[in-house]
Formats: structure tokens, C-alpha cells, sequence
């Protein structure tokens, strides 16, 4: 059943690469039949799903290349559920976004399936040999994506992307060497790495950080946390539209993601040690985010910043490490997958409208008769939505971060909630400047919106909306799975608690 996920977007992307002749008509029908398709599909999954059991479900498992330790394990459980059925909505709402006249469409969206396909196999791995194998597997079409498609500079960003995730990539995989050479296990399964001899807990300490700092380090440039960021701004406004709503929403959360996996995971006695340290990145990170969008002019870039930002909160919950603030980190990747989503859709289509992003140059485009008057309403909700606002599903994810963190990290978690202040701020002076006011006589005659550009915005608010209402959607998901690795932590919050 999880093999849909990886392998129908991997003969789609070949079909359409191979395809003589075909029209980009065709291709970009194809393509969206199959990432639709996927989507449902997931959907499916998530009914089939148990939330009360936090193992494995739907587990397949295929022996490869034995004497490597390397097999075709997948399986799904509620941290990686809700990111498999994020994955097939961005891939889908790319797609619609995408310029229906794209150039060089067999390669363009061929990329796209590929990109779909690794991200779904990263999610669903139980090998970590299969894990860093699809993790790289979206490198190269990603890479073409922004150096062919891109903006001005996408050479310069297209490569630093390249060479930080190559990186990210060496450091994780060594990391996994050493954990299997020490560990003396027969494979990279991940359930027979926990299983032997207590697993990595048996390792010494200093062993113990040693492999858990080239995780973090690694993982920490795919999310990416500060200092490891520099590649993200630039990568977003060299990218297209569809390509920063993939990048932003669901690559990201491969750093996350493995992070939780196999960090918290794995590493419950080193993870002890570092926590404090690690909440204090995340303050650097939200803080350090929010000040640089202040300073932006360029609109994508604002928010490209903020997406630094809000991934902090991620990193607070991780270091927390208890059922609450673990929840609400898997609630805040996909919360800060749709609300970026949407950002990068919004602001996507007001540069081809208005042919700027520069905040000194648009302004007024709420204007009902000649400005962007629906664009700008789904854009304040967006906005509301990231700045914590009742209501809408960045909230949730963000309150039960900070619920979960309270009580561990008291004063990181405050500064934190600065930081979710400071969202308010540079996101009020993107509205100001560049949809309220009289209409800038730069940008006046915009040529009307297609319902192609509206309806991945709209469909994306109404989804933000939904879970923000009713959060148990997600919540109920994830609980089983989180309440379970928090168990495993050695008395974390009681150990901290006592300490502070």
C-alpha cells in the first residue's frame, strides 16, 4: 500500500521524461492526475489508519542488498502520517500553480514527480540506508528546478543549495555508519538497531553526542536552523512559485523530520544532556528570523525569513521532548507547510501581476476595482494564521508547543513567544505597504487573476481554517506515536524540572 506513494510518481516521472512528442498540455494533466491521485490516496491511508496504536502500520518489507544492511522497509505511524498526506497536497497544489506554458515541461514536470516520489520514500523509510537514500533523491531535480526555472541569480542559489544539502547529506550518513559500527548490528533497519543490546543508549556518552552532533548539524541545515540558513533566502526568491510552496512546506520538513526520528529518537540519554542547548537554538532561530524579515524589503524574502523563524518553534518542542510539546512539533510541520504554502502562492501571484515585490514600489493592491482585492484578503489570512492568531491552525500548533515547553524551558519559551510577537510585526508592515493605501502608480492596470492562480490559495485557506477549528483532525493522527516516543525519554521533564 505505501508503495503507491513512491513508485506510481516514479513511473510517472519516467512516462513523462520519455514520452516522445508529448505536448505540455498532456504532461501537466498527467502529472496532476498522478499527484491527485496520490493525494486520495493518502487520504485512504489515514482511514485505514489505527491512531490508538503508535507502531508501524501498513509495513512492507522486501530483503535488498543484504550484505549491506540495506532493505526496502517501509512502514507509517502518526509523526510521519500527517507529512505523507502533506507531501501529496503541495505536490498537487504546485502543479495547478504551475505557468501552464512552462518551457522544457517534460523535464519541469518529471522533476516535480521525482521530488514527490523521494520525499513520500524519506517519510515511510524504516532503514536508515533507504532513509538518506531518498533523502538525496529529490537533490537533483530541485536543483534543476531553481537553476533552470529560476530567477536572475538561480545559478549562485541553485549551487549553494546543491552544496549545502550535499553537506547535510555526508554528515547524516556518517553519522548512520557509525551508529551501525558501533552498535554491531546486522543491518540499517531501524527496529533492529533499537532491539540490539538497548540499542545506542548502550553506547558511551561521548559516543552517544559525537553521532548525535553530525545528525544535528546535518538535519540542521536541511530545516535549516541558524547559522545553516544562508542557502534558504536565496533559494526562495531565485525559485518559481510552485518550487518555493514545495520547498518552504514539505523539504524543510525532511529535516524535521529525521531530527525527531532519529535524534529524539534514538539518542534519548544524549538528548537529555544537549536539550537546554538545544532550546536555546531554537531561541536564536525564531529571534534571529523575525529581525531579519523586519529588515526586508522584497516580500518573498520577508517570508522566506519567517519560514526560519517558525521552524525554531519546532526545534523548542523537540528539546522539550514530552507527549505535549512533541505533538504540537508535528501539528507546527504541517501547520507551517500550509501557512508558508499559502504565502509563497499569494506573494507568487502579486510579482506577475504587479511585476515587483519590492515594498517601496507596490502599495494599495487591496484596492476593490483595480488591485488584487482577493489575493490580499487570502494574504491576511495567511498572515493571521502565521502570527498565532484563534482560530486558524497556527495557533493551535503553536500554543501546544509553548503548553508542552512551559514548563521544561520557561524562559526560552518566553522569548520564543517574542518571537511569535515579532511575526506581528513584520507581517503588518508587509500588509501596510503593500495592500492597504491608495494604489501605487506603479501598479496600476493589473490584469485580473485566474481562477488557476485562486483556487490553490483558496483551497490552502479553507484547509487552514478547517484545522484551526477543529485541530483534532491532526491531533488525533499523531498523539499515539508522539505520547510513545516521549515515553521513551529517561524522565525528561521531571529530570529538567528539578534541575531548574
Amino acid at each position: 500500500m505505501l508503495s503507491v506513494l513512491i513508485w506510481v510518481p516514479l513511473f510517472g516521472a519516467a512516462l513523462i521524461a520519455f514520452w516522445p512528442k508529448i505536448s505540455g498540455k498532456t504532461a501537466r494533466q498527467l502529472s496532476l492526475v498522478i499527484a491527485g491521485g496520490l493525494f486520495l490516496w493518502s487520504l485512504v491511508l489515514a482511514g485505514l489508519f489505527d491512531p490508538s496504536n503508535p507502531s508501524l502500520q501498513f509495513k512492507e518489507y522486501i530483503p535488498w542488498l543484504t550484505p549491506l544492511g540495506l532493505n526496502y522497509y517501509l512502514g507509517v505511524d502518526g509523526l510521519s502520517l500527517p507529512l505523507v498526506i502533506l507531501n501529496g497536497l503541495l505536490i498537487t497544489i504546485a502543479i495547478i500553480s504551475t505557468n501552464v506554458g512552462i518551457s522544457r515541461h517534460q523535464l519541469y514536470y518529471s522533476s516535480i514527480l521525482l521530488i514527490a516520489a523521494g520525499i513520500a520514500g524519506t517519510f515511510l523509510s524504516q532503514n536508515l540506508l533507504l532513509f538518506l537514500l531518498f533523502y538525496e533523491v529529490e537533490l537533483i531535480p530541485l536543483y534543476l528546478l531553481i537553476a533552470i526555472w529560476g530567477g536572475k541569480n538561480k545559478g549562485y542559489a541553485a549551487t549553494k543549495f546543491l552544496l549545502y544539502t550535499a553537506v547535510s547529506g555526508f554528515l547524516i550518513l556518517a553519522s548512520f555508519l557509525g551508529i551501525v559500527w558501533l552498535t554491531h548490528t546486522l543491518d540499517f533497519d531501524l527496529d533492529t538497531i533499537s532491539a540490539t543490546a538497548l540499542g545506542v543508549s548502550s553506547l558511551p556518552l561521548n559516543t552517544q553526542l559525537i553521532l548525535l552532533g553530525g545528525l544535528l548539524i546535518g538535519f540542521g541545515i536541511k530545516i535549516p536552523l541558524v547559522p545553516f540558513h544562508t542557502w534558504l533566502p536565496d533559494a526562495h526568491v531565485e525559485a518559481s512559485t510552485p518550487v518555493s510552496v514545495l520547498l518552504a512546506g514539505v523539504l524543510l520538513k525532511l529535516g524535521t523530520y529525521g531530527l525527531l526520528r532519529f535524534g529524539v529518537g534514538l539518542f534519548p540519554d544524549a538528548w537529555l544532556v544537549i536539550s537546554p542547548w538545544m532550546a536555546s537554538w531554537a531561541v536564536v532561530t525564531v529571534l534571529y528570523g523575525a529581525f531579519c524579515a523586519i529588515y526586508q524589503k522584497d516580500m518573498k524574502k520577508m517570508v522566506a525569513y519567517s519560514s526560519i523563524a517558525h521552524m525554531g518553534y519546532i526545534l523548542l518542542g523537540f528539546a522539550a521532548a514530552n507527549s505535549t510539546s512533541l505533538l504540537g512539533s508535528v501539528m507546527q510541520m504541517v501547520s507551517h507547510g500550509l501557512i508558508s504554502g499559502l504565502m509563497f502562492l499569494t506573494v507568487g501571484v502579486v510579482y506577475r501581476k504587479a511585476g515587483s515585490r519590492d515594498l517601496d514600489i507596490i502599495q494599495g493592491l487591496l484596492n476593490p476595482e483595480r488591485g488584487l482585492p482577493l489575493i490580499g484578503t487570502i494574504m491576511i489570512l495567511a498572515v493571521m494564521a502565521s502570527a498565532g492568531i484563534p482560530g486558524l491552525v497556527g495557533f493551535v500548533a503553536e500554543f501546544i508547543i509553548f503548553r508542552g515547553s512551559m514548563d521544561v524551558f520557561p524562559v526560552q519559551t518566553l522569548l520564543c513567544m517574542v518571537g511569535t510577537g515579532l511575526t506581528s510585526v513584520y507581517f503588518l508592515m508587509m500588509m501596510n505597504k503593500a495592500f492597504f493605501g491608495r494604489l501605487s502608480e506603479y501598479v496600476v492596470n493589473l490584469p485580473p487573476v485566474q481562477w488557476r492562480d485562486r483556487i490553490p490559495a483558496m483551497i490552502l485557506a479553507l484547509i487552514i481554517v478547517v484545522l484551526g477549528i477543529q485541530p483534532n483532525l491532526m491531533v488525533r493522527l499523531s498523539d499515539a506515536s508522539t505520547t510513545a516516543l516521549a515515553h521513551t525519554q529517561p524522565l525528561f521533564a521531571h529530570h529538567l524540572a528539578e534541575k531548574l
